[in-house]
């Protein structure tokens, strides 16, 4: 009937939230499949197939020429790796548990957790479907080089958390407008399929090309990642300042959205849906 509150200490508030996370976190990765073996590979095939799409199309139209000197399907995973990571990054933390979720109403679980939960679950699944795939075509089609892995793999989580603050965003103003939000999600994700880059070389834009692309932080990341990739490329269109400065950005704006959003969230929104 009578308990004593013990006062927690920082230390052990983190670990208890890092405890939480992590049990999300495996929540989350079975939610695509009971199996976590079936679900990387159907996450493998889902790359594949991107890959073999786009190596098809730049064979068919003759563009295979316009890539970088070295591996031309490292070329191409260069860019749709990085792509899928951001998108689906986008897509998981959208579609996380937010403020007005019934979920929310189970102590000590935030919208903190499942946002980092969803942003978490997405990587760890990239990055083994990336280190699995890379290892297989490493073994059995050819052996590659990747001249500064640290440096590349850097500008793979540059795009995983760039597409986490976008996913903020959109998960803060679904509440407030539940039919605009996925709308935007879904546009802003069809919109990267050609504004990331990932099928051109950005130090080959014309200038007036450039403007199109330069305000996308995808397309930064991408860029900088071949220049990680290949020792006979240096990116001069593009930077790592830009996309860390748009995301932390980013990341402030959406946790204020999401901040105000939990302060006046009401049951009463998720009724009838």
């Amino acid at each position: 009937m009578f308990r004593v509150q013990r006062k927690k200490s920082k230390l052990t508030y983190a670990f208890e939230m890092g405890e939480l996370i992590f049990h999300s976190v495996v929540r989350d990765i079975r939610k695509s499949h009971r199996n976590a073996v079936v679900g990387l590979l159907l996450n493998l095939v889902q790359a594949t197939l991107f890959v073999a799409a786009f190596y098809a199309m730049f064979v068919l139209l003759g563009m295979r020429g316009a890539g970088i000197r070295g591996d031309f399907l490292l070329y191409i995973m260069s860019g749709i790796f990085l792509f899928l990571t951001h998108s689906k990054t986008i897509g998981a933390v959208f579609k996380a548990e937010g403020s007005t979720s019934p979920m929310m109403h189970h102590a000590p679980l935030n919208t903190i957790v499942t946002i980092s939960a969803a942003a978490l679950s997405t990587l760890y699944q990239q990055t083994l479907t990336l280190v699995v795939a890379l290892f297989l075509y490493h073994a059995l089609v050819t052996p590659i080089t990747i001249h500064d892995p640290v440096g590349a793999y850097g500008m793979l989580l540059l795009s995983w958390i760039s597409g986490a603050a976008i996913g903020i965003i959109f998960m803060a103003i679904r509440p407030w407008l539940p039919n605009v939000a996925p709308i935007g999600q879904t546009v802003y994700s069809r919109v990267n399929m050609i504004a990331s880059g990932k099928m051109f070389v950005a130090n080959t834009l014309p200038a007036s090309m450039l403007a199109m692309f330069a305000w996308n932080p995808l397309f930064h990341t991408i860029d900088q990642a071949r220049g990680f990739i290949f020792i006979n490329y240096t990116p001069h269109n593009s930077s790592i300042s830009y996309p860390v400065m748009i995301t932390l950005g980013l990341f402030m704006f959406g946790l204020m959205i999401e901040f105000f959003t939990r302060k006046n969230a009401s049951a009463s929104w998720n009724a009838g849906r």
